[in-house]
């Protein structure tokens, strides 16, 4: 009874525009004070700290930082040239290239949002100037952008591997795979599209073009080695290889010379506070988890479901159906903070590979990011094209499907991601 009243005050402060992190703060505190008593909440400033500052949790303002660098100093463009000298004659070659790019600097970010936000304010004018409607565009930038999170480095997957205590950098290479193949459903989609309705090829190939992008934009080309040779290696933690990204963006931007502080400022800025607003939900997260655990309501779901069924495929099945429904409601950082911790035992108690269901669980974020009415990386790039969101999630339906095929793949062929973790790891 006291845990139904706890979530639905949850959910009645959030409906009324209270920021999630307070809310969740909030019904942390009244249900150690309806369960424990006053005396419960003497610590609660420490474990608030202690639970924000795990080394893991580093990498995040690292990798907003980062992403930040290169926006500003001038490397998005390089790659933007290199791309589209690769697959621009493609008949719907700038929506590829999009695509392409947005994989390439998620690596470096690590969060859709931020890649929205950059690359569309770029792209997106560029695709509308050359004949392609404002919703596709919006659709291909958007989708993109999501699938992108499950490449490393990855603000979910690192949120995900400090609540179920699992390895970040497993998770890392255990996305790469996947996302390439998300990538190719993406343009496969994308170049449907050009098809039926007849969108722009960009120039022809041409070898000397491609050379001298090439060599422009080999600078660029360090920063990812950087981050997944560095991680892949063994040779640095993802939580290092985000201290090294920093140095390495700063280090090409100056070799570009092209480096705009005061753009730079803002940026930094910028990513200051969305790491102080994911870093708060993490703080306030401490108190709803430590009154869910007193409570025991973890090891209660386990068993409610396993009484069911013990069986991975259907709780599987379980799992995506809820996470799906979350996504519609809840920011990816939210959700995580907020449900991981309550589904964790039920994941060990059924043997299923906790990297690979934080595989999963991204996966199931990662759409819920393109579905209204929370839908934030959608409406980021609704938000650049000025273009309605119901009229954009029409077009972006179909590139839903191919975030939804590739979920599938994971959860029912392991293998699929997990080859390499194996290879690596295990």
């Amino acid at each position: 009874m006291l845990i139904g009243a706890i979530f639905i005050a949850m959910l009645m402060m959030i409906c009324i525009n209270i920021p999630i992190a307070v809310a969740l703060a909030m019904c942390g505190v009244l249900g150690l004070l309806a369960t424990e008593g006053a005396s419960s909440l003497v610590t609660i400033a420490l474990d608030m700290y202690d639970g924000s500052t795990k080394f893991s949790l580093i990498a995040i303002p690292m990798f907003v930082l980062a992403g930040a660098i290169m926006n500003a100093g001038g490397i998005t463009d390089r790659l933007i040239n290199f791309v589209s000298a690769i697959i621009g004659f493609i008949r719907g070659g700038l929506a590829m290239v999009n695509i392409g790019v947005s994989l390439f600097f998620a690596e470096i970010s690590g969060s859709a949002v931020a890649d929205v936000a950059a690359m569309g304010s770029i792209l997106i004018p560029q695709m509308k100037k050359r004949g392609y409607s404002k919703e596709f565009s919006a659709a291909v930038t958007s989708s993109s952008a999501s699938l992108a999170i499950i490449i490393p480095p990855s603000i979910p997957m690192i949120l995900y591997a400090a609540s179920a205590n699992t390895s970040v950098e497993q998770l890392f290479v255990a996305g790469l795979v996947p996302g390439l193949i998300g990538a190719g459903g993406l343009m496969f989609v994308a170049y449907a599209f050009a098809k039926r309705y007849n969108f722009p090829t960009e120039a022809a190939f041409n070898l000397p073009r491609l050379r001298e992008t090439f060599m422009d934009a080999l600078p660029a080309f360090t920063l990812p080695v950087i981050i997944l040779g560095g991680i892949f290696g063994g040779f640095v933690t993802a939580t290092e290889a985000a201290g090294l990204a920093v140095l390495a963006a700063l280090a090409v931007s100056a070799w570009y010379g092209n480096l705009n502080l005061s753009h730079l400022r803002r940026a930094m800025l910028d990513g200051g506070i969305q790491t102080a607003v994911v870093m708060l939900l993490v703080a306030a997260s401490v108190l709803m988890g430590g009154f869910l655990t007193r409570a025991q309501i973890p090891q209660q779901l386990a068993e409610s479901i396993l009484s069911i069924t013990t069986q991975q495929w259907a709780i599987l099945l379980i799992l995506n159906f809820f996470f799906l429904v979350v996504g519609f409601f809840l920011h990816s950082a939210a959700a995580i903070i907020l449900v991981i911790p309550i589904v964790i035992p039920l994941i060990n108690s059924a043997g299923i590979d906790p990297v690979h269901f934080g595989l999963v669980v991204t996966l199931n974020l990662a759409i819920g990011q393109q579905t209204p009415p929370v839908a934030s990386v959608l409406i980021t790039a609704c938000s650049v094209a000025r273009a309605n969101i119901w009229e954009v999630s029409k077009v972006n339906i179909w590139f839903v499907g191919v975030l939804l095929a590739v979920l599938m793949i994971c959860t029912y062929v392991p293998a699929v991601p997990m080859f390499l973790v194996e290879y690596f790891y295990r």
